[in-house]
Formats: structure tokens, sequence, C-alpha cells
């Protein structure tokens, strides 16, 4: 197996896996990184959900060998003391319930809000598409992104 250098939360790691390992296995298994967490393993249910090179990305069909030069943050490395402002609205609006999918949520959300500051409700809509939450807080999730978005001007 060859080894890769992965930058992971602002912090190189080596790992040593095949090139074809999905990102989210080298974080669950290699790294102790389990806040991302496994869905459906075929990029549809956002659970995944990472920032590569800022952009939300599905880890679960995300191979390691594509990452090469690339950052990688995970909801661990979102902010150290859960202070970044989507984190701090998900608190603030009740968001979780069963709290499954809320890393992949938060982490889309985050992604959507440094690409546009200021989305519409559309916006919003067309973002998080494809983030599935089993428990049905989209209401929550759609007014802690509107939060999320007037904390940060």
């Amino acid at each position: 197996m060859p080894d890769y250098t992965l930058t992971i939360n602002g912090r190189k790691q080596e790992v040593n896996a095949d090139a074809d390992t999905p990102l989210l296995w080298v974080l669950r298994d290699n790294l102790s990184l389990v806040g991302t967490k496994f869905g459906c393993g075929i990029a549809q249910c956002g659970a995944c959900t990472v920032h590569v090179d800022g952009k939300a990305t599905r880890s679960c069909s995300t191979p390691i060998a594509a990452l090469e030069n690339k950052s990688v943050v995970t909801i661990e490395g979102l902010s150290e003391d859960g202070d970044h402002p989507v984190q701090q609205a998900w608190i603030e609006h009740d968001v979780p319930q069963c709290g499954y999918c809320q890393a992949g949520q938060i982490m889309n959300a985050a992604a959507l809000l440094d690409e546009n500051p200021n989305p519409s409700d559309q916006d919003i809509d067309t973002a998080m598409n494809g983030n599935i939450c089993r428990c049905g807080t989209y209401l929550r999730i759609k007014a802690a992104i509107k939060t999320a978005a007037s904390n940060q001007k």
C-alpha cells in the first residue's frame, strides 16, 4: 500500500492506504476523526460531507489519491471550540434531533455561506438539496443557516 500525505484540518497526516480508499474511511479508521458519518456510501445522503479546498465534498466517494495537494476540513476542524457561526446557529435553533446527519449538514451549510454569505431561500434549498435528515428538521436547518448568515456579517 502506498503512503499518502494529506492535509486534514490544517495538519499534514501520513496515511498508508490503497489509492481508491474513500476519504471517509481514512478519516474514521486511520485518523480516528469520527465526526464524519457513514450514511449511504454512494454520495447521496450528505452525512459524510467535508470540505475539500473549501468545497462541500462527499467523503464516502472521494478516493484519497484525489486529495494530493488539497486541504480537507472535517467537522472537528471547522472550529476549535464550536464557535463557528453555523455551529452557534445550530444550537440557537435546536436543530438536531437524532443528530446523525448534522455534521454533514453543518459542513454543507458552512461551505454555502463561504461561497454565498447572504443566500436566498432558493440558494439554501439548492445548496442543501441532497443532505438528508431522517428526522425532518429542514425548517430549523434553513432558519439556522439564515441566522448564521446574519451573524457572520
